[in-house]
């Protein structure tokens, strides 16, 4: 009996020797790929040549770079050989990076290039355990290049993998999770060959994989989103994955794969609406009105009408826009890792293309509810996946149960102590809401929550979904704890806010002019003075500031997964809040 995600990896690699496994670029608009046989003989020759490596059962192997077939070679060849693989994203800084390598212990660690190898490098002395570093890329002075990885498997025999993968057991370590790190050092989530297993035969049922079928992988390899997507789903349900190595590449990935679902984050959804919103402003009247009156269509049909003319509106422009985007196939659209705002939502409704909203964690190896073509709601993360289980405790936090529940963090008993109950039940930091038909909706993070000088308990997260769905604005941010008012500081999406700025009859040349153009600023304005009238008194917004930037990955606001790192934001901009809190200020 199978208990890993590398056991079914090569069970599946028996029974369909001949499928396609992994797709990935040789060059410029050129594919290549591999069968599930030399995939597993692949996967095999690195297990073996991380054994030649002095790599032993339970060692660590440190993985960094872009989601490219030497990644996941890495990954399952560590597993093969009894190791632990333990990611981190190839964003972070040298002394993060360090960080990772040295809380680990990790033996070897295999990197992208002679980029992350430097970041290696500049602390070395930090790393006693460090033995060896293998290049995903090329070669370097001080690195193992990653063919000399394979070439070293000749010198270890194959009975001695049979021997390590047979050790393998289901309550085994299998892999560590470092999570991003939104409030202070990345915690190494502790995940079981069991925990992998049961997450990887669940995500069929949210994806709707099967054998021939096939997805893009885009999203960081280090987290487990991804790594279900592109290496322990596929292991257990025998789909071909596409490696998309740079974020910029995959609109045309998309075109060229067109793959049968596909999850994207929200900032990947705002971004694919913003490119279709700049098509359809730079289109001749007659087509934007065509666009715009199938839309109408779309969101009464979404709403539960028929209309007569739905299926004309199809046929005209949703699915002409599906095919465009490459997601004609796509049997499903599915976002997850951070809050969608309600207008993103509703933009992909009126066009045919349903957003199934997920929930879930590292902690829990995943998704742990979801919406489903059977049963689905919009605005809530779903209901809980069979054998998941889900209450709220009195102050609303969602507490999850479940074979995919992690078995701690590695090195730090305390925060496994305070994240798990003495019953086993994982304290997910998430506040949420049931409704009377199972569905959950999500408020707030529990560590997020606003008290105003006044008492309210506010959910920013919540009134930030509806102001980031302002036209022009990218993120947007809530401020105000121990304050007698709310603000909020927004950012601006470059491409929507050139065009509401020419709505509004500017001649900007830049977010910089925008940011600041009196013009712009009112009709901002008018736009929260709309969302304030949705929201109780004390959420209401009460003054703003517009930072001509927008957050992003590398500039530190965001963490690689795209949620906000709310103590740097309110680090580097604490001036600009509080002048918003300054008697007379104004917006």
């Amino acid at each position: 009996m199978r208990a890993s995600t590398i056991h079914a990896f090569f069970e599946t690699a028996a029974r369909d020797p001949a499928g396609r496994a992994v797709r990935y670029r040789a060059g410029p608009a050129r594919w290549t790929s591999l069968s599930w046989a030399d995939y597993a003989k692949e996967v095999r020759k690195v297990a073996r040549g991380l054994v030649a490596l002095g790599i032993g059962p339970g060692d660590r192997v440190e993985i960094c770079g872009p989601n490219r077939l030497e990644w996941l070679l890495a990954d399952f060849g560590a597993l093969a050989a009894g190791a632990i693989p333990a990611p981190y994203y190839p964003t972070l800084p040298a002394d993060q990076a360090a960080y990772v390598l040295e809380h680990s212990e990790a033996r070897i660690a295999i990197v992208h290039d002679a980029a992350q190898l430097a970041k290696i490098g500049a602390s070395r002395s930090r790393l006693p355990r460090l033995r060896h570093v293998v290049l995903m890329e090329g070669s370097a002075p001080g690195a193992i290049s990653f063919a000399d990885l394979r070439r070293g498997a000749a010198a270890v025999a194959e009975r001695e993998i049979d021997e390590r993968l047979a050790a393998l057991k289901a309550d085994g370590l299998a892999t560590l999770i470092y999570t991003s790190g939104t409030t202070g050092p990345p915690k190494a989530v502790m995940i079981s060959h069991g925990n992998l297993l049961f997450a990887a035969e669940a995500a069929p049922r949210i994806l709707r994989t099967e054998p021939g079928d096939v997805v893009v992988s885009y999203l960081p390899l280090s987290h487990i989103a991804e790594q279900m997507i592109s290496l322990h789903s596929p292991a257990a349900s025998g789909y071909e994955v596409a490696c998309c190595e740079r974020l910029e590449d995959l609109p045309a990935t998309l075109r060229e794969v067109r793959p049968t679902s596909f999850l994207g984050v929200p900032r990947v959804w705002e971004k694919i609406q913003a490119k279709i919103e700049d098509g359809v402003a730079a289109a001749p009247p007659r087509r934007r009105a065509l666009f715009e009156w199938a839309r109408r269509l779309g969101l009464e049909a979404a709403r539960g009408h028929e209309p007569v003319l739905l299926p004309l509106a199809r046929k005209l422009v949703h699915e002409r826009v599906r095919k465009a985007l490459g997601l004609d196939r796509a049997r499903i659209l599915a976002t997850s890792a951070a809050p969608i705002n309600r207008s993103t939502l509703e933009f992909y409704e009126s066009l045919g293309m349903p957003l199934f909203e997920l929930y879930g964690q590292s902690e829990c190896t995943g998704a742990s509810t979801a919406n489903l073509p059977e049963r689905r709601r919009v605005f809530t993360v779903g209901v809980p996946l069979p054998g998941t289980g889900l209450r709220l405790a009195e102050d609303g936090e969602i507490l999850l149960e479940g074979p995919h529940v992690f078995a701690g963090y590695y090195k730090d008993p305390a925060a496994t102590a305070e994240a798990l109950t003495a019953d086993g039940w994982l304290r997910t930091g998430d506040v949420g809401e049931l409704d009377r038909d199972g569905f959950l909706r999500i408020t707030d993070r529990k560590k997020d929550l606003i008290i105003t000088s006044g008492g309210k308990n506010v959910s920013p997260q919540n009134i930030e979904k509806r102001l980031a769905g302002i036209p022009g604005v990218a993120q947007a941010v809530v401020v105000g704890d121990a304050r007698k008012h709310l603000a909020a500081l927004f950012t601006l999406d470059r491409e929507a806010s050139l065009r509401e700025a020419k709505a509004c009859g500017l001649a900007c040349g830049s977010v910089e002019e925008i940011a600041r153009d009196p013009r712009f600023v009112a009709r901002i304005a008018e736009r929260v003075n709309a969302v304030n009238g949705e929201l109780a008194s004390f959420e209401t917004i009460k003054r703003f500031r517009i930072l001509p930037v927008e957050f992003t990955v590398e500039s530190g606001e965001l963490t690689p997964t795209m949620k906000l790192r709310r103590k740097v934001v309110g680090q580097r901009y604490a001036r600009e809040i509080e002048e918003m809190f300054r008697d007379g200020a104004a917006a």
